[in-house]
């Protein structure tokens, strides 16, 4: 059994500490990957078709060390790839984000049209693609020592009324997951799940941003959540809730109440 550690951890800083972003061309990724530069963190950016956004994107971070890569999230064999690449460039991985998710918008009525395909790509994407980014950076974040895996989940996860049906199991399946990973990695790394409500982002297709004006309108804090907001949070879990381990915060403006 390892050693009890005592209190008083404090804030971690993040200046020669190396993160990954999976996902992190645009929408919250790209604002995680902003955040994490400004507090010194060399950051390799994972992209899957966004390579011009993701090399604009690492041009204009402060700091060194910052580079972009390949990473689909969807092909494990890749991720190990990716692994190995960090572990011989930077020989540690402190923070790992899994920002890359997919959806599209299917009334929850509309049994027919979440055929199999689109559910399980959606379990693919959403699921299984976080666990195996995980299990392949595992070592480097275990040999860190005080690591820590960030999963972007969502406030559909617990309300079940997201964009569609199999997009809400699979990001309650991702709370699952982060709650059984934090279980298996600790006391190295800590894994924490960030939950928003929907994003000022266009990410879920044929959302206007009428909608989301409506939602935040809905909510006690009536405030449009933008990507920058989720990033500061995942930076809040990150450097100061260390403490906390397998447990999904919610970035909502309240609309959960």
């Amino acid at each position: 059994m390892d050693a009890v550690r005592t209190g008083g951890l404090g804030v971690l800083p993040l200046r020669d500490k190396t993160a990954v972003v999976i996902g992190g061309s645009s929408g919250i990724g790209a604002a995680t990957v902003r955040r994490l530069a400004e507090h010194g963190a060399s950051v390799v950016v994972g992209f899957h078709s966004g390579k011009d956004r993701a090399a604009d994107l690492v041009a204009q971070l402060p700091g060194s060390g910052h580079q972009c890569v390949p990473m689909r999230i969807e092909d494990s064999s890749q991720l190990e790839d990716v692994a190995r690449l960090v572990d011989r460039e930077y020989g540690r991985c402190d923070v790992l984000v899994n920002s890359a998710g997919v959806t599209r918008k299917v009334p929850h009525a509309d049994l027919r049209s979440l055929d199999d395909e689109l559910f399980d790509a959606l379990m693919r994407v959403n699921v299984r693609g976080p666990f195996a980014a995980t299990r392949a950076f595992a070592p480097l974040l275990e040999k860190a020592g005080d690591a820590i895996v960030v999963n972007v989940s969502s406030l559909s996860g617990t309300t079940a009324t997201g964009s569609n049906v199999a997009y809400c199991a699979a990001k309650a399946a991702l709370d699952n997951l982060t709650m059984s990973l934090a279980r298996v990695l600790g006391p190295a790394v800590r894994v924490i799940g960030v939950a928003p409500a929907a994003v000022d982002t266009g990410f879920v297709p044929g959302r206007d941003r009428q909608a989301i004006l409506d939602q935040a309108g809905s909510t006690p804090l009536r405030v449009v959540v933008d990507p920058d907001d989720v990033a500061v949070s995942i930076i809040g879990a990150v450097t100061s809730f260390r403490i906390s381990t397998g447990t999904t915060f919610l970035v909502d403006g309240g609309k959960h109440l």
